[in-house]
Order: structure tokens, then C-alpha cells, then sequence
């Protein structure tokens, strides 16, 4: 599987009415392409507790992870018109970002990425 990983935090000056745009234009790309097989958005939650929280550079309040079968599933996203979309007003709202694709296997199965 793969996964393609967004952070990003809005721009503060957005308005509610963007934030919901930009929204709505996340879930209809998660509708509208087919090779997408999961498409999971969410804010980040901090716990308080000692350890990584406190030693990250930056902060990123939201997370959006979209799932593929395959490398084809991704290059077939990223490539879709509802893509483009994203593209623009994810461009226009977000002060940071970072994206980054993954090939993700379950934990039993993870010394072949090793030894890839």
C-alpha cells in the first residue's frame, strides 16, 4: 500500500467560510477518484506529556492520509483534475506544509522494506 501524508496548518487570516471550501473540496476528490481506497483527514490532539511534543520544530494542525494499492493508485491522484483542485485552494489556505509517500506494510512484513 501507499500512503501519500499531508501536514499543514491553514492560514490564520483564512475565514470559516474557506476552511469549509477547502474541506469540501477534500472530500469530494476522495469521491471522484477511483484509486483512492481510503482518505482519512484529522486535527492534531496533543497529550502534555513529556517526550516528542515538546522537541517538535513545528507544528502542523491538520493531517490528511490518502491510501492507494499501488504507486499507479497515487500517480493516477495526482494526476486527476480533483487534484488540481485541492491543489489550488490547499495552495492559496495553507501558511506550511509538507507532503511526503510512503509504502506502508504491516509491521510482520516490515523487514522486506529493509530489505528492499
Amino acid at each position: 500500500m501507499i500512503a501519500h501524508v499531508v501536514l499543514f496548518t491553514p492560514r490564520p487570516d483564512l475565514s470559516p467560510a474557506a476552511r469549509r471550501d477547502l474541506l469540501e473540496a477534500l472530500v469530494a476528490a476522495a469521491g471522484d477518484i477511483p484509486s483512492i481506497r481510503q482518505f482519512r483527514v484529522g486535527r492534531r490532539t496533543k497529550h502534555g506529556l513529556p517526550g516528542y511534543e515538546q522537541v517538535m520544530r513545528d507544528d502542523y494542525e491538520f493531517a490528511a492520509i490518502v491510501e492507494f494499492d499501488d504507486i499507479d493508485g497515487l500517480k493516477t491522484y495526482l494526476a486527476h483534475p480533483s487534484h488540481a483542485v485541492i491543489g489550488r485552494q490547499f495552495t492559496a489556505s495553507a501558511v506550511r506544509s509538507l507532503a511526503y509517500d510512503y509504502e506502508v506494510v504491516d509491521a510482520a512484513a516490515a523487514r522486506a522494506l529493509v530489505d528492499s
